[in-house]
Order: structure tokens, then sequence, then C-alpha cells
């Protein structure tokens, strides 16, 4: 059987040990569909791009985990962003509710590592 790992989806934050680093919206995704994953720990703001310009957020990453039903055991918020933290975790609370997503899946509103920055 394949095993699960860990996914930090951050774009700036040191990836903490024992965790795949995703720093965008698109790796992310792409770490979703293709292994199976134990905990996802969730960032909101993902960087901007040459034009300043936000990216794809942790937000419009948790709108398409819920859109395709992906699966993991356990998701934490490590954001610092209140506003991000709480939509993130509001719409992931009512797709369970309504279906779209596990109920199996546990869902936290805080972080489990320690924010980090080394650059």
């Amino acid at each position: 059987m394949d095993q699960k790992i860990n996914l930090y989806v951050d774009d700036l934050r040191d990836c903490p040990e024992g965790f795949v680093v995703a720093r965008t919206y698109h790796e992310a995704i792409s770490i979703l569909e293709s292994q199976r994953v134990h905990i996802l720990t969730l960032d909101h703001d993902l960087g901007e791009d040459e034009n300043g310009h936000e990216l794809q957020n942790g937000y419009d990453l948790v709108k398409y985990f819920c859109e395709y039903g992906l699966q993991v055991d356990k998701i934490y918020l490590h954001t610092d962003n209140p506003v991000g933290r709480k939509n993130m975790y509001e719409t992931l609370l009512a797709a369970q509710r309504r279906g779209f997503i596990s109920e199996e899946i546990e869902i936290f509103y805080y972080p489990i590592t320690a924010n980090k920055y080394s650059g």
C-alpha cells in the first residue's frame, strides 16, 4: 500500500520536518491529486505575481478541494490571516455538512506545527 504523506501548503514559511511542501495553489493540487495525504496544513496567502496581483490562495484551494471531493485524513489551518482562516474553516465544515467532502476528515482551526521563517 502507498505511504501517505503530510502536505504543508505555504509560499514563505519553512517546511516542517515530516512534511512535503507545496509553494503554490497548482503545486498543492498536483500533489493532492497524485498522492495519498494524511495531514494537510494550509496557509491562506500564497504570494503575488510579478505585477503585484494576489495569486490563487488557500481559500481557492479549499474551494477546489471541496468541489472535487478530495480526501485527506486531517486538515489544519496555519495561516496568520484571521479572515482567511475563518473562510477556509467555515467552507470546509459546510462542505462536510452538505456531503461534498467526507465527514471522516478531521478539521482543525489551528496549526499543528510552529510557523517558522528562515529567509
